[in-house]
């Protein structure tokens, strides 16, 4: 009933009783976790592990908790652990690639990646075309599945020229948002958007796996940027808006995404005291209201009314000089398009972003600005106002 102090004084009671049950220390530590009392929430589930020691959930729960702590090591062996006692849970394996992966252990991260895609809630769309296993297609048609969100989509679709050099026809499914943007893209045949008819093809597979079929490590990730251009006649539409000639920087600024990678505008308002700059709002979605009514002093240029699709946002962009974005979808634009980007990421990244490096070898013109503890906005947006002065 979300009535947390109760639950914590009835586990109390039940432990003062019977302080040996593995249980009652299992869900002690879950509600501890809700309450925000991270620290005795690990000695709960420690102590469950004790008394249980094949106790897989406690393991799995606990690395979450090490995993929001970037405590990265103990993170991987909790999942690990919980893998080895219960091999078939695919939600294990997935946690287990996300700490893999941050930690930039790419090899082993990629195949527990896979293990999504057995995850029941897991929103991957199933064709009926056979699998592709990688393998010279002499002229057949795959399909590549996008899935997830639209920065993944944009991350990952540097991989359909190598899928074409197999010699596919590739036709990628993607959401509507995205058709114009990536039907152009080097090895993509035919961009569809999800509901659209889709052809017939020979092959499919998910567009997130591409990365595991190919073996890619540090070193050969694709990065040859651009792999994604905007449109030259958007461009220059757009050009009639913004003053390329003023001598000052024009800057694209994002503050919200997802809610753990999101700020507020009035966090972004030292930058507006910046000399020299022009700040303009590429935010979409429900922040975007905020642009409307900037704080006291935030001269904020906003025509994103006017953007119906990301080929618009990527025209825009195109005009800009630098884009200064939390982890959402257009900063992967940024970087696809080869633009002078900073991102803004929360103390705990997201697992592509990797650790203690303030550059991604996934785009070679981004920079990443990193919260020093969570919730820390304030420290970073310092940072960048330091770096654009």
């Amino acid at each position: 009933r979300g009535s947390l102090a109760d639950a914590l004084e009835t586990y109390r009671r039940i432990l003062d009783t019977t302080p040996d049950r593995a249980d009652a220390h299992y869900n002690m530590a879950i509600v501890l976790r809700e309450c925000g009392k991270t620290d005795e929430a690990i000695e709960h589930y420690q102590k469950a592990i004790h008394l249980h020691p094949d106790y897989a959930d406690a393991y799995n729960n606990l690395g979450l908790i090490f995993r929001e702590r970037l405590r990265v090591p103990e993170a991987i062996d909790c999942f690990e652990q919980a893998v080895s006692i219960d091999p078939d849970n695919a939600v294990f394996h997935w946690n287990l690639s996300h700490v893999l992966l941050l930690s930039g252990d790419f090899e082993r991260g990629w195949a527990e990646y896979e293990w999504r895609m057995k995850v029941k809630e897991f929103p991957i769309r199933k064709p009926s075309f056979p699998l592709w296993d990688g393998a010279e297609v002499c002229g057949q048609t795959v399909l590549l599945q996008a899935e997830q969100g639209f920065g993944d989509t944009i991350q990952f679709v540097r991989y359909a020229p190598l899928v074409a050099a197999r010699g596919a026809k590739v036709i990628l499914s993607c959401p509507n948002e995205l058709v114009a943007l990536l039907s152009v893209v080097d090895g993509i045949h035919r961009a569809i958007g999800y509901g659209g008819y889709i052809p017939e093809a020979d092959l499919s597979y998910p567009l997130l796996s591409l990365p595991f079929l190919f073996g890619t490590v540090l070193e050969t990730i694709p990065a040859r940027i651009p792999y994604i251009r905007a449109d030259s006649e958007l461009v220059r539409r757009w050009a009639t808006l913004i003053d390329t000639q003023n001598g000052k920087l024009n800057i694209g600024i994002v503050w919200a995404g997802r809610e753990q990678r999101s700020c507020s505008l009035s966090m972004f308002a030292p930058l507006a005291k910046v000399d020299g700059i022009v700040l303009y709002s590429l935010q979409k979605g429900e922040a975007a209201v905020q642009a409307k009514n900037p704080p006291d002093g935030m001269m904020l240029v906003d025509y994103t009314d006017d953007l119906r699709d990301f080929s618009d946002t990527a025209a825009f962009m195109e005009n800009l000089d630098l884009v200064i974005s939390v982890d959402t979808a257009v900063a992967h634009l940024a970087g696809a398009m080869g633009k002078r980007v900073w991102t803004l990421l929360p103390y705990v990244p997201d697992w592509r972003w990797m650790l203690n490096r303030d550059d991604s070898p996934w785009y070679p013109t981004m920079r990443l600005f990193r919260q020093p503890s969570p919730g820390d906005w304030g420290s970073v947006i310092e940072k960048v106002v330091g770096e654009l002065r």
